[in-house]
């Protein structure tokens, strides 16, 4: 019993950060996204093709390398190098260290490219016809924009948007491979006394996790099904 609370003990800490760095993820991914999606589409051919390469390559190599040219990279450069036991910032009475800092780059950059690429395909979904329509019924760009075109560009990118948040909270376990202490660091350091368990039970953290965000994200498709084709 002792050892099942100890273990419980360190896998909620381990959770609670992976928690953390899930929801930092998504406030600094999302409106990156959708920064990076207007450059994609710009009409201006150098700004345009230079933000396709680097959603190009941040989609086509593993977040793992990511994580390891991030924090590995501007030292191997010579340019900084992240503090390995220093601490970086307190938030919410817990202080972070400079290796979830880097981890938090590297999700964050990462993750925008692929919400970039949903932002592209929803904004491209809505054809020109709506504004023309809207122009008639001598309606704003402003009301054009949040009334027809905004509505429609949020109910398109929902599905896709909802897969990639779910896929997030299981990519944060990543972010052991360079020291964090989220919670698959925190189940590795029971191998030493030869506890496997505790790898099933973070598993049971995740599937918890993200059988709530199904649901959620679920009702809220449903709430925004305000158009049907």
């Amino acid at each position: 019993m002792a050892v099942f609370l100890e273990v419980s003990s360190l896998l909620l800490k381990g959770f609670s950060l992976s928690c953390i760095l899930f929801v930092l993820t998504l406030i600094i991914a999302i409106p990156l996204g959708l920064l990076i999606s207007f450059c994609t589409m710009s009409k201006f051919a150098p700004l345009r093709i230079l933000f396709q390469v680097i959603v190009w390559i941040l989609r086509g190599t593993p977040l793992m390398l990511q994580l390891f040219v991030i924090f590995y990279g501007p030292g191997l450069l010579g340019l900084f190098k992240w503090p390995i036991m220093s601490t970086g910032w307190t938030w919410f009475n817990q202080t972070f260290s400079t290796r979830f800092i880097a981890a938090l780059v590297a999700f964050a950059i990462n993750y925008a490219a692929y919400f970039s690429e949903i932002f592209r395909g929803g904004i491209q979904s809505v054809s020109k016809g709506q504004s023309e329509a809207g122009q008639v019924l001598g309606m704003t760009k402003k009301q054009i924009f949040f009334k027809i075109i905004l509505l429609q560009v949020v109910k398109n990118i929902l599905p896709p948007m909802s897969n990639e948040i779910i896929t997030l909270i299981k990519d944060t376990s990543l972010a052991n491979t360079i020291g964090v202490y989220e919670l698959i660091f925190q189940s590795k350091t029971f191998m030493a006394e030869g506890l496997i368990w505790p790898f099933f039970y973070a598993g049971a953290f995740y599937l918890i996790f993200v059988g709530v965000l199904t649901i959620v994200l679920g009702k809220l498709e449903k709430k925004m099904n305000y158009f049907r084709t």
